[in-house]
């Protein structure tokens, strides 16, 4: 406001040295009023400066003096405080409007070159054309679902005999597995006829297998020869390689019953008896690894004997490959059973036999078994269990069952009767 009446005093003072007639300021009825109520109205009617002629007195006169007005109110009332800010509110409210008017301005040109400009590669975010692809190859899937349903069904109508055999066999592993690992925790109480059911049933299961399957020969694998199909393909490898190994999990299984036979309780305690499953177990894990190995040699070289010298080539040198990586594998598997003779052979004890003063200091109980002390062991944190207890307890863990002490760094498993659920296919 200042900067305005300083600016049409200079265009007064120009106009006079200029010999201009300047318009008077006349206060005008409102101006009047204004003041009158402690107000100040300031009715400015400055002359154009221009280089137009002087208009004569009585033509001037006639030209209304409204359209070059301007006027500025001001009050000094102390009660009219809102009334001055408003100007100054509308003309701060119309600079921001016209700046945030500019902002949106520079925000949506800067969002127009943003959209105008290519994504970049090396964003990581998945363009436009991947993403198509990626509906392409969602809609061929969902157009192509029905037929690969019926696929599958004529898959498995061709297989339902193999599929069959497969879900029989491992059904009747999980049964046997569970019931010796139930006797082998009764110890002395486990039942002899149980152990002969279960050892005929396994018998009988591998005898039924193989006389279903006479004319394969599949019993040539369990010492490492070629079964008796004719055209010894992917499919038939995998199949004679699947049967093998169930039926070697099911004959380490029975000599587990015949060890729970004719090793009493009375003549080898509980902790020779789980030495002589662990080690049964290493044995049969070491066969399940060695016996698909000339299996799966014969199929990588006579598969590529057709196609002349360069695919037997080609042949010769996968299946020495496959050699070296089932070479590795057995080294680890040797060591563990090394282990498992070194064991049987020395022996294994856990604390020190405990005192009769120990035992009744503990109660003369047991918290394991909650009966009385069966050959009382004392660990290094002086809890006190019974031999057989405290031996099944570290099948699996390491630490007191108490305390949670660390006694032992090793965990011997397969010493509860179990066998591995894995299946050896390579």
């Amino acid at each position: 406001m200042k900067l305005r009446v300083q600016n049409d005093r200079s265009d007064f003072r120009r106009a006079v040295k200029l010999g201009k007639s300047p318009a008077v300021m006349q206060p005008t009825s409102c101006e009047q009023e204004n003041h009158a109520g402690n107000g100040l109205s300031l009715n400015l009617q400055p002359e154009l400066v221009t280089r137009t002629p002087a208009v004569p007195a009585a033509t001037a006169a006639t030209v209304p003096a409204a359209s070059s007005d301007v006027r500025l109110h001001m009050s000094n009332a102390p009660g009219d405080s809102g009334g001055a800010a408003a100007p100054r509110r509308s003309r701060i409210s119309s600079h921001g409007h016209s700046h945030g008017n500019h902002r949106m301005h520079h925000h949506q040109h800067s969002a127009t070159e943003a959209e105008s400009d290519p994504p970049d590669p090396d964003s990581g975010e998945p363009s436009g054309t991947s993403l198509s692809e990626l509906r392409c190859v969602f809609r061929w899937l969902q157009k192509s679902l029905p037929f690969l349903i019926i696929l599958c069904s004529k898959l498995v109508v061709q297989h339902t005999l193999g599929l069959a055999v497969g879900v029989g066999l491992f059904t009747t592993f999980l049964y046997v597995n569970k019931s010796i690992q139930t006797q082998v925790f009764l110890q002395d109480r486990h039942s002899k006829l149980q152990c002969v059911w279960l050892l005929v049933f396994l018998i009988s299961t591998s005898l039924l297998l193989y006389y279903t399957f006479l004319t394969e020969a599949l019993y040539r694998c369990l010492i490492f020869l070629s079964p008796g199909i004719e055209l010894l393909g992917f499919w038939e490898t995998l199949w004679a390689v699947g049967i093998t190994n169930f039926i070697i999990k099911f004959l380490f299984m029975g000599i587990k019953c015949l060890i729970l036979l004719l090793l009493p309780s009375s003549l080898v305690n509980y902790r020779s008896q789980g030495r002589w499953l662990m080690l049964t177990e290493e044995l049969g894990q070491v066969h399940q690894a060695t016996a698909p190995l000339p299996l799966w040699f014969g199929y990588l070289v006579s598969q590529q004997e057709s196609e002349g010298t360069p695919g037997f080539t080609v042949g010769v040198l996968l299946a020495l490959l496959y050699l070296i990586l089932k070479l590795l594998g057995l080294y680890t598997q040797g060591t563990s059973l090394l282990k498992a003779v070194r064991l049987l052979l020395t022996g294994e004890a856990v604390g020190m036999p405990a005192t009769r003063s120990q035992c009744s200091e503990a109660g003369d109980v047991c918290p394991i078994c909650q009966g009385d002390y069966r050959e009382p062991r004392a660990l290094i944190c002086q809890h006190i269990f019974c031999d057989e207890c405290i031996a099944l307890w570290f099948n699996r863990e390491k630490s007191c069952p108490l305390c949670r002490t660390v006694i032992t760094e090793k965990v011997y498993k397969w010493r509860d009767g179990a066998s591995s659920p894995h299946l050896q296919i390579y």
